[in-house]
């Protein structure tokens, strides 16, 4: 037995590595038999593994697709998305199998984003834990839980950069910063498609959306961009390469244009960009109906648009079946040639041949395993976990957190006892009904507190706003009382308790795809209940519910504690009780800046300087310099930022030298400092390094991000944390896109945020 475990062992690290780096052999074979099927294939076949439909289970479009049983018997559809378990799977691959003429298999896509059965927190509330270790575990969770139940290909993960919380889908990110999202990317492609495609409880990922798509103008979602090349590849470019480098199967084009040019059909960024300069091999695929919607952009017909497509390097159309009813008519037209066709179609195949389905069409329909390992209690043990480390301690005046395990609190708001809300966005294969509210979560983990309820408020008093966001099987239960009965039934319950627990903020559909808000202040309905909640004299406690950072400068003006705690997933309510109640410390840290106010948008912390920066000086404000009349320029919360129950001290910063050799690439100076945990409780802090390059041939940022930590420390620990930098850090693209270090003097700072750092400096010769 113990010799063929070694053997069972010794293979699938073998496999392992082939997986990762195909060797000569394996990629003989491929094109061997890929040439030989694309030999047999008619033009219809070809075009028709480009056509990916969906099956209904869920779109993220108005278009449905139709006659889709007819299509795949006649070899005219490549994968389906949105279709799920092992049986309804089998029988759709079945038809391709057995009833279509060269019997070539379907991929079966998902979108599945922060969770599959078991939801863990949101993307952006993932982030903020800067656990790559956790991160990468729960896209191992969603990956076996997803092919368990027959899919093979998810549309995740979404790496674009956000810097406007009003765009909605900066819920379904990692934030603001190039250097954290490009390590999370990493983290979640290794997740999903684990030591290879060999595995069956792997999945191929697919980096979205390419690229640029958080940067729409005015937050508003599927609008148009438009930005510098030097900013496109020093802060809005690297996510998607490391996700690629990372060894991501598949990449999706985005809505919005580039250089005036819609993603989809843009040659120099899937061609010149992702293909020659990046030297990708996988495929490429369109966003839902992405193809024909460029003709809205004003660039052609359907015909014309699908043509420009396929020429660009798009492989695959998604939903809109352009490509099989427009491209054979562009060929006799001379539109387009039959060896873009054939190389669309090689890619695709490829990608089959790759996840194994040429061996086994079935190899994702077991049964079982989608009876023992979907949403078992090992993976919602891990997503509570997950959640916990998400919440983002904003306030806690006067050690009001963690609340005592006894007397009487006031649950009061919408999104207190509300279990379909706290899954978040983008979690189409969830049963919201098995998620945790904070009610339930409140009472499984103290069990001794007495609760008072009161529902307070509506998510928002206007009716029809409150049914836009009550959507998705996601409802807000809507009260039909007026806001001043609500208000007034809250006041009296506060009245005998010990403590005020308001959970207050968005909905779980206020963010997400075509979700973005103008105005991204708590509704005023709310902040109404807690103006009267404040009036009370109890201390108030926010649990605040947010997809997006919002702007909540009177409320931290006015409430003593804020647990900002994004949408936590399936155990939400118990992993917010955790940390309310000091089970565990809270330890996630900001990875996007919130603004004091919508007008301080675009906010983040990495800006660079003027010819004319603030120079702060104890005042407001300074005529001609770079300021506003009515606010600081600083946010609310900077990148980075978290509290903790506990308090951490760090020391100086120390350099093992003051100067780095650019003629010695392995030469190294390590950064050093000693954190403390001075406080009462035992914690985790994430320590962060920035540099800041004083003097370069274009303008620098402030800071840049370029390593963290996570540690954890006992009450009175103390730890000394190194970091290593390398002439490679200190790199940029330089107004010719080439990719340098520049000698001269740098900065390095070591701190618990953005803002709040210790520094040094060193030289670059």
């Amino acid at each position: 037995m113990k010799h063929q475990l070694a053997l069972f062992l010794a293979f699938s690290t073998a496999l392992s590595l082939f997986a990762q780096i195909p060797n000569a052999a394996y990629l003989a074979k491929r094109e061997a038999y890929v040439v030989g099927l694309m030999k047999k294939m008619t033009l219809d076949e070809k075009l028709g593994q480009l056509n990916l439909v969906t099956g209904g289970e869920a779109t993220t479009g108005s278009a449905v697709s139709t006659d889709v049983e007819t299509k795949i018997k006649a070899g005219k559809i490549g994968g389906i998305f949105s279709m799920s378990t092992p049986t309804r799977i089998r029988k759709t691959q079945e038809l391709a199998v057995n009833q279509s003429r060269l019997k070539i298999p379907m991929f079966f896509g998902m979108d599945v984003i922060h969770g599959y059965k078991t939801l863990f927190p949101i993307p952006l509330g993932i982030s903020s834990s800067w656990d790559l270790g956790l991160i990468e575990k729960m896209a191992r969770i969603s990956a076996v839980e997803a092919s368990a139940d027959g899919i093979c290909w998810t549309f995740s993960p979404m790496v674009d950069i956000a810097r406007d919380p009003r765009w909605g889908r900066i819920a379904e990110g990692s934030g603001e910063d190039p250097y954290l999202g490009s390590q999370i990317a990493r983290a979640m492609v290794k997740g999903y498609q684990g030591n290879g495609f060999y595995q069956t409880n792997t999945i191929m990922a697919c980096v979205k959306h390419f690229a640029l798509y958080g940067s729409a103008e005015a937050g508003r979602d599927y609008h148009t961009t438009d930005m510098s090349k030097v900013r496109m590849y020093n802060e809005y470019l690297p996510p998607y390469k490391a996700a690629l480098d990372a060894g991501a199967g598949s990449i999706m084009a985005s809505f919005n244009e580039i250089d005036g040019v819609p993603a989809t059909a843009n040659k120099w960024l899937l061609t010149d960009l992702l293909r020659r300069q990046w030297g990708f091999k996988g495929l490429v695929v369109s966003d839902y109906t992405g193809i024909p919607e460029m003709v809205y952009h004003g660039v052609g017909d359907t015909q014309t648009v699908a043509a420009k497509a396929l020429m660009a390097g798009n492989d695959m159309d998604m939903v809109s079946e352009s490509y099989v009813n427009t491209l054979g008519k562009s060929l006799k037209e001379q539109k387009v040639t039959l060896a873009q066709i054939d190389l669309a179609c090689r890619r695709v195949l490829e990608m089959k041949y790759n996840l194994g389905l040429f061996t086994d069409p079935y190899r994702y329909c077991d049964e079982n395993r989608a009876k023992t390992e979907i949403f078992t209690a090992e993976h919602r043990a891990e997503a509570r976990k997950a959640a916990g480390k998400s919440f983002v301690l904003l306030k806690n005046d006067k050690q009001t957190l963690p609340l005592a395990k006894r007397g009487t609190i006031a649950l009061i708001g919408p999104l207190a006892d509300n279990k379909e809300n706290m899954a978040g966005t983008w979690s189409v294969s969830g049963d919201f009904t098995k998620c945790v509210s904070l009610e339930e979560g409140i009472k499984s983990v103290a069990g001794n507190v007495t609760i008072l309820k009161a529902r307070g408020s509506n998510i928002y008093s206007d009716a029809r706003l409150d049914a836009n966001v009550s959507i998705f099987g996601k409802a807000t239960n809507r009260d039909p009382r007026s806001d001043a009965d609500m208000i007034a039934e809250a006041v009296a319950t506060a009245q005998k308790a010990d403590v005020v627990v308001a959970a207050l903020g968005e909905a779980a559909e206020m963010s997400g795809e075509a979700s973005s808000r103008s105005d991204i202040e708590i509704p005023e309905n709310q902040r109404d209940l807690l103006k009267a909640l404040i009036k009370t004299g109890k201390p108030v406690v926010l649990v605040l519910f947010t997809g997006r950072p919002l702007a909540i400068q009177w409320e931290h003006n006015n409430i003593p504690a804020i647990l900002n705690v994004w949408f936590g997933g399936t155990e939400a309510g118990n992993a917010i009780a955790d940390v309310l109640f000091g089970d565990v410390n809270p330890s996630g840290k900001l990875s996007a800046t919130f603004p004091r106010n919508a007008g301080q948008i675009p906010i983040y912390y990495s800006y660079k300087n003027t010819g004319r920066p603030y120079g702060g000086n104890g005042v407001d404000f300074a005529k001609f310099q770079s300021n506003y009349l009515d606010v600081p320029n600083s946010p609310l919360y900077p990148f980075g930022y978290g509290l903790s129950y506990t308090k951490f001290e760090y020391s100086p910063v120390t350099l093992s030298k003051n100067t780095l050799a650019m003629a010695v690439p392995k030469d190294v100076i390590n950064v050093s400092v000693t954190i403390s945990n001075t406080g009462n409780y035992d914690g985790e802090e994430v320590v962060q390094l920035y540099i800041r390059d004083k003097v370069r041939s274009i303008t620098p940022p402030v800071k840049e991000l370029k390593g963290f930590q996570k540690i954890a420390l006992k009450k009175g620990e103390s730890k000394t944390v190194t970091f290593a930098l390398r002439v490679e850090d200190l790199k940029f693209y330089n107004g010719e896109l080439k990719f340098v270090a520049e000698p001269g003097e740098f900065l390095v700072f070591v701190g618990t945020s953005s803002s709040e750092v210790k520094e040094a400096g060193f030289t670059l010769k």
